[in-house]
């Protein structure tokens, strides 16, 4: 061997008859299974090739390939790991220029084939496998790097290799897939364990892979997990994808989790356990995506999460409609509770990737969250719930609403215009109106996680007398200019949605209990004095409405409406910290637990709890008092006029689309008046009268809103480009048509103002309606009731 070498490196030019005559030999002593000769032969082509490194070895090159052929396709096992280590230590060798002409097709195909081996002796079984998983590595090796020449990365080649090594690994131990990246394989280990070392193999190729073969080498992963039913469990599944989120680059990430996404797709009609595996998997590789580059991905991720949530709803909806007695019924329900698992599953990978977003985007989610949920009586849902039905729309209301939830958890907007902006907050509070309480429940724990932004909600949980609110150590800052405005805008909005709340017939102690809360964050996050005077209007109007209970509220809703003021009225009592309003509180405290414990939220939401029979004779002393609370805090600077105004909500479209109570509610506007404003004794009832015209028009308004904002924007440009002489006259001509009107359909009498700046007063029979100033009339559709 010393001379073969030396005359094969003195003189490269005879390096191909060489490897020629060698490959001759050895061919007629595989053929004739001399096996020691076949060894010698393949030790002399080892040495050449590792000592020869000019241009003039690829002829030898060819022929040392071949020889490792002739091995691989023997039958004896022996002459199998012979051609493989061969192989190996040739793929270890880095060539001057790369081969263009040489593919690897055959060996792919051979060690392939050579990772499934089922020799009958284990040990010899052991050793093929590990053969063929070295020849992979070896041809990954020698490939991979050579960017002319990316055959190893063709479909046909990756749907061989990555089976293989999948096979290898599906042997391995049990390996904790929550916590970190799956470890590493030691060195010993990678000799003697196939597993082990197919996956350090299957590493090694996801670390080379580049942009565009990514998805050539994902896709076998699917294809093997759904060939093997390795979804359902999917333990495998997840350490699969742990393991590729883990090796391939960075920014490669939101490729696997399209990828992924796809495969989710294409399983839709299958069982739900294998997509809720899916969907599992699906978590796993978000949580890793999520702290480095996810890209263009996140709106896809959701949408077609929220997809798969609906059709879940809907594969529930239908199972519980199609089931009938007996065996069936049983099928149904494991059907019915595997789609839970589906639900639960894309409910915790929302909420998991929504908690991991940065602010900006976690916004834009809400948002698209919020979009999708569907309100009775709207079609401004982007939602299909066409198949679904009332008791499925209702399960893809409350699936919705917990997905952001989820999202929402641990969200801080410096301001809350940021966390709640209006076109956020008008459709979140609309499913608060719904008739389900736990719709309304989830709708308060939104709110909640958005309001909270000094975490005191833990301090606040459940509803109860708080003997000493310092003790609670309650975080708060000063109430900035922002939230000043937010609460001018959308304070009665809040109010009013707390107020219906407290009213609803279903509701259970953990609404009451998520109301309180609710009071109490407005009252640490928003409230300056004149919020505070709100809430306590607020809470005295809930008081009332529970005594006169003109909704015909159970005896328990009423008690539970009297702790829940009791409660807060405490609470704030105690945050504004003014003497004679902590006293007043107290005292009345005090005389319900001696007289009426069922007015205190300790006695009412427990089992057994006594209620009286009716409210309306209890002693005063049991209520809080209005004109002692606006004593208290009148002494205190506070200005308390408008304690003296009852509380009355503003009725929107929002009661309709809900399905609240009654129609005639929508075309009743009730507005406080201030008492300063005008005389008490010029005030009178401004409910409208009830037609068959205005019930139509407040059934029908699908299309009288873009009629009207035309019809305003016409009159607007009008007075902005108009002759003022045109104006005057159509004013003009208008005032004279409404005196006829007036005078002949509902015969009134109207007195003339003495002067243009003066004021119309309009008598009838049996009322004087309110002073309108002439200049303060809208024209020109001026129309009076």
């Amino acid at each position: 061997m010393e001379k073969l070498t030396f005359y094969a490196v003195s003189a490269p030019e005879k390096l191909d008859r060489i490897g020629s005559y060698l490959a001759d030999r050895l061919s007629r002593d595989v053929v004739r299974h001399r096996t020691g000769y076949v060894l010698i032969a393949m030790e002399a082509l080892d040495q050449l090739l590792m000592a020869c490194h000019s241009q003039s070895i690829k002829p030898f090159v060819e022929s040392f390939l071949h020889m490792v052929a002739k091995l691989l396709e023997s039958g004896e096992p022996k002459l199998q790991v012979l051609g493989t280590n061969s192989f190996v230590k040739f793929a270890n060798i880095e060539e001057d220029t790369p081969s263009y002409h040489r593919r690897y097709d055959f060996f792919v195909s051979r060690f392939s084939a050579m990772c499934h081996s089922y020799h009958s002796d284990p040990e010899t079984r052991t050793e093929i496998r590990i053969a063929g998983i070295r020849g992979i590595q070896g041809v990954v090796r020698k490939t991979v790097n050579d960017e002319l020449r990316a055959t190893i990365w063709e479909p046909q080649h990756m749907d061989k290799i990555v089976p293989s090594l999948l096979f290898n690994m599906q042997k391995i131990e049990e390996v904790d897939s929550r916590i970190g990246p799956p470890p590493s394989p030691s060195a010993a280990d990678k000799e003697e364990n196939p597993a082990v070392l197919a996956e350090n193999c299957f590493r090694e190729l996801l670390g080379r892979a580049s942009f565009g073969n990514m998805n050539n080498a994902v896709r076998p992963v699917f294809a093997h997990l759904d060939h093997h039913k390795l979804w359902d469990p999917n333990e495998f599944a997840v350490h699969c994808f742990k393991i590729i989120m883990y090796s391939i680059q960075a920014q490669y990430s939101h490729h696997v989790i399209q990828e992924i996404l796809g495969h989710l797709d294409a399983c839709k009609k299958d069982s739900p356990r294998v997509r809720a595996g899916i969907i599992q998997v699906l978590l796993e590789a978000v949580a890793i995506a999520a702290k480095g580059s996810i890209g263009p991905t996140v709106l896809e991720v959701f949408n077609t999460l929220l997809k798969h949530l609906r059709l879940s709803v809907e594969f529930e909806a239908n199972d519980l409609q199609g089931g009938s007695i007996g065996s069936v019924n049983l099928n149904t329900s494991s059907k019915d509770s595997d789609e839970k698992i589906v639900q639960n599953a894309i409910i915790q990978t929302i909420g998991f990737f929504g908690s991991n977003l940065p602010d900006y985007q976690r916004s834009e989610i809400m948002m698209f969250i919020m979009g999708k949920v569907p309100v009775f009586g709207t079609s401004t849902h982007t939602l299909d719930i066409s198949q679904l039905g009332d008791l499925g729309t209702r399960r893809i209301q409350i699936m919705l609403l917990r997905s952001l939830l989820m999202v929402t958890s641990g969200y801080k907007a410096k301001t809350i215009v940021t966390a709640l902006p209006g076109s956020f907050l008008d459709p979140l509070l609309s499913p608060s109106l719904m008739e389900d309480y736990e719709l309304r429940q989830l709708v308060l724990e939104v709110m909640h996680n958005l309001m909270d932004r000094h975490d005191n909600r833990a301090k606040l949980r459940g509803i109860r007398i708080i003997p000493d609110v310092a003790d609670l150590k309650i975080k708060r800052e000063k109430i900035c200019r922002q939230d000043t405005s937010f609460m001018k805008k959308n304070g009665q909005q809040l109010y009013r949605h707390i107020y219906l709340g407290c009213k609803e017939e279903d509701n259970v102690q953990k609404n009451y209990e998520l109301l309180y809360t609710s009071l109490a964050l407005i009252t640490i996050e928003l409230a300056n004095e004149e919020v505070v005077i709100d809430l306590i209007r607020l809470a005295i109007a809930l008081q009332d409405s529970a005594i006169i209970n003109e909704d015909n509220l159970s005896m328990f809703h009423r008690c539970g409406i009297m702790a829940l003021v009791a409660a807060y009225l405490n609470f704030v009592s105690q945050m504004i910290a003014v003497p004679a309003f902590c006293q007043h509180v107290s005292k009345v405290i005090e005389i319900r637990t001696m007289d009426a414990p069922y007015f205190l939220p300790e006695h009412i939401f427990r089992d057994k709890c006594m209620l009286p029979k009716s409210l309306e004779k209890h002693d005063k002393n049991l209520y809080f008092l209005t004109n002692k609370i606006a004593e208290s805090l009148g002494g205190s600077g506070y200005s308390v006029e408008r304690l003296s105004v009852p509380y009355v909500p503003q009725v929107t479209d929002e009661d309709r689309l809900s399905r609240r109570k009654s129609i005639v509610d929508t075309v009743s506007i009730q507005v406080d008046i201030l008492p300063n404003s005008i005389p008490s004794d010029d005030v009178v009832s401004n409910t409208e009268e009830i037609t068959f015209e205005a019930l139509k028009k407040a059934i029908d308004t699908s299309g009288m809103e873009e009629q009207e904002k035309e019809k305003r924007r016409l009159v607007i440009e009008k007075f902005q480009k108009a002759p003022f002489e045109e104006i005057a006259a159509q004013c003009e001509s208008k005032a004279n048509l409404l005196h006829d009107r007036l005078a002949q359909i509902l015969e009134l009498t109207i007195r003339p103002p003495p002067s243009p700046s003066g004021t119309l007063t309009i008598t009838s029979g049996h009322a004087q309606y309110q002073s309108v100033p002439v200049y303060e009339m809208k024209f020109p559709d001026l129309c009076v009731y």
